[in-house]
């Protein structure tokens, strides 16, 4: 029955997972009961906690409105009906997790109805509190009705609450009980697996060793050079028997081969010749993957679309000796192909061309006139120009095209189809990379920079304009009544006031003027050379521009709006980084707001400073 050393096999496994299926049953069923223990701790934890948060909410509540009694400021007793109500709540929650639990359930309902009737009594002075009688409202609370209840809400949560900590400890003790029955339980069937599992494999070893002795002894003599070593003895499974028989057809088929090794030698030989040529080959591929390897680096480094192309300036030429070319990058925005660099002599059109007029762009193939009238000529190559385009793609995406001059041979695809995948692999990081720190320092609703980026930028230029003794000014400003956009109209018609505005204070200020996005609806502009009182007539111009503005949503008008200015110059008694200066301006601004908002307010300690 067992002569199959599978079945042998399988029967041992049959045994250790009996074994593992026993001990995993009762380990499973001891932390069932473990968990059980723990959750009804945790249970009497949580009914202990609700409970306390409800008296200490009727406490709060009762304290707010004492204060407001005593002191008569209505701000004691604005957190009253929301205490009030948390109490009650908590109290309600309380005592639906006692329900498993008949006397600490009639406990908890008899307290809840206690806590009712503390807030219904603590409503009564603060009824007459708020309608002016204080008198009234002090008589209440000094009669004695309500300490009454309130040492009876205390002497029964007591009770309560000492009895559920006394569930809790007894909860915890058996739950800590049954967690050791469980870890000897685990470590006794660990022992008994693991002796299970040793014996069975002592006996499969065994049964294992003979059969293996037998075919090392074989296989030695084999490779000793006994070519008619073969196994006859019986070796005691049916897998060794076929693998003695595997051995002894391979120990024919071996000596069958040693009599055909005199022509494989020749065929080696013959291999051996190609593989030198074709090393010649590999050497220079490996050295053209070198060349490449050091300017995918390169590229892969590059930060700025000058290096980018001093790169491939450098390199592509050593690639691609003695083919000129150009290399063209997709520009989005303007949805055309843009020179990003040349060699070899190359002219290309600065203005760049349409993705149309490229047929390796079309095709989404690489597009070759190899002999003049033998193919259609791209729109941006000359009529008379043997050439070859091979497009740049990622994803699907057009990323660019490579332009190269001359007939592509042979070995230059292989360098070509190489030098193509890097410079489309860096095109796609140096696009990845711009667009990153483009969100890195752009407030995503407005396009404006954000907070981050003027303070960073702010830090610079006080210490360019201290190093240089140039005046730097700052704007604070923000829009007037903005709240009511959104109240009235909703968030998303708030941010389309927001959209609209950045954009006109983007269009209106100097192009040296750096316009962020300070938070909500205020915005900073950091004005470097440039003096408050200069500086202030650009700003009335922008004022009078927003204040001009009708901004629409949905079809429909959300109305005019303004925005007030506060300005203010930097000067060397200021803090280095800044906070100095956005206070003085964020000063002026609210002066603004409280002159009567839509209007510009140059800070007192700019307007001192003398003008440059």
């Amino acid at each position: 029955m067992l002569s199959s050393l599978s079945a042998r096999i399988a029967a041992i496994g049959l045994v250790v997972l009996i074994a593992l299926a026993s001990l995993a049953g009762l380990l499973v069923d001891a932390s069932r009961q473990t968990s059980q223990s723990f959750e009804w701790a945790r249970h009497s934890a949580e009914v202990i906690e609700t409970t306390e948060a409800a008296l200490g909410d009727l406490r709060e509540a009762e304290s707010g409105q004492r204060g407001f009694i005593i002191t008569r400021n209505p701000e004691y007793a604005r957190s009253f009906a929301e205490r009030v109500e948390s109490s009650a709540r908590n109290m309600t929650v309380a005592v639906r997790q006692t329900n498993d639990n008949p006397l600490q359930h009639a406990r908890a309902r008899e307290i809840a109805a206690l806590m009712a009737q503390r807030a219904a009594f603590l409503r009564q002075p603060l009824i007459l509190a708020r309608r002016g009688d204080f008198p009234g409202a002090v008589a209440i609370v000094t009669s004695g009705r309500g300490r009454e209840l309130m040492d009876a809400i205390s002497v029964r949560a007591k009770s309560f609450l000492d009895e559920e900590r006394a569930l809790q400890t007894s909860r915890q003790a058996a739950a800590d009980k049954r967690l050791i029955s469980g870890r000897r339980l685990a470590i006794i069937g660990a022992v008994v697996v693991a002796l299970v599992v040793i014996g069975s494999f002592v006996l499969l070893i065994r049964g294992i060793r003979r059969p293996l002795a037998t075919m090392m002894r074989a296989m030695t003599a084999l490779g000793d050079g006994g070519r008619d070593a073969r196994i006859d003895a019986a070796m005691g499974s049916r897998e060794f028997d076929r693998l003695a028989q595997g051995y002894n057809a391979m120990a024919e088929r071996l000596r069958n081969a040693v009599a055909d090794q005199a022509n494989s030698e020749r065929q080696l030989q013959a291999v051996n010749a190609e593989l030198h040529r074709n090393s010649e080959t590999l050497r220079e591929r490996s050295s053209v993957i070198e060349l490449l390897g050091g300017m995918s680096h390169r590229m892969q480094a590059a930060r700025t679309d000058d290096e980018l192309a001093q790169i491939i300036k450098v390199f592509v030429p050593r690639v691609l000796p003695n083919v000129p070319g150009a290399l063209y990058a997709h520009n989005n925005s303007r949805n055309c192909l843009v020179p990003i660099a040349s060699w070899g002599g190359t002219d290309v059109p600065l203005e760049g061309f349409a993705p149309e007029r490229c047929w390796a762009l079309r095709r989404g193939q690489s597009h070759s006139v190899a002999e003049l009238g033998h193919d259609i000529v791209c729109g941006h190559v000359g009529e008379d120009v043997v050439y070859h385009c091979e497009p740049l793609l990622a994803g699907g995406e057009v990323i660019g095209v490579l332009h190269l001059q001359g007939q592509i041979e042979s070995e230059n695809r292989f360098r070509m189809n190489v030098l193509t995948e890097n410079i489309a692999s860096a095109l796609v990081n140096h696009r990845l990379q711009r667009s990153l720190r483009e969100q890195t320092i752009r407030d995503p609703l407005t396009g404006l920079f954000n907070r981050r980026y003027m303070e960073e930028t702010l830090k610079l230029e006080i210490a360019r304009a201290s190093r240089a003794d140039t005046p730097l000014s700052l704007v604070m400003c923000d829009i007037d009544h903005f709240k009511r956009f959104n109240d009235e109209f909703g968030h998303d018609a708030g941010d389309a006031v927001l959209q609209v505005v950045a954009a006109e204070m983007r269009s209106r200020f100097r192009d040296g003027d750096v316009v962020c996005r300070f938070g909500g609806e205020e915005f900073t502009i950091i004005a470097p050379g440039t003096t408050a009182d200069a500086l202030a007539g650009r700003v009335e111009v922008v004022r009078r521009a927003i204040s001009e503005l009708t901004v629409r949503h949905n079809n429909r008008s959300l109305g005019s709006t303004s925005m007030s200015f506060g300005i203010a110059t930097w000067s060397n008694t200021m803090a280095r980084d800044g906070s100095t200066l956005i206070q003085s301006a964020d000063m002026a601004l609210y002066q603004s707001k409280r002159e009567g908002r839509n209007r510009a307010t140059i800070s007192p300690i700019a307007a001192r400073l003398p003008v440059a």
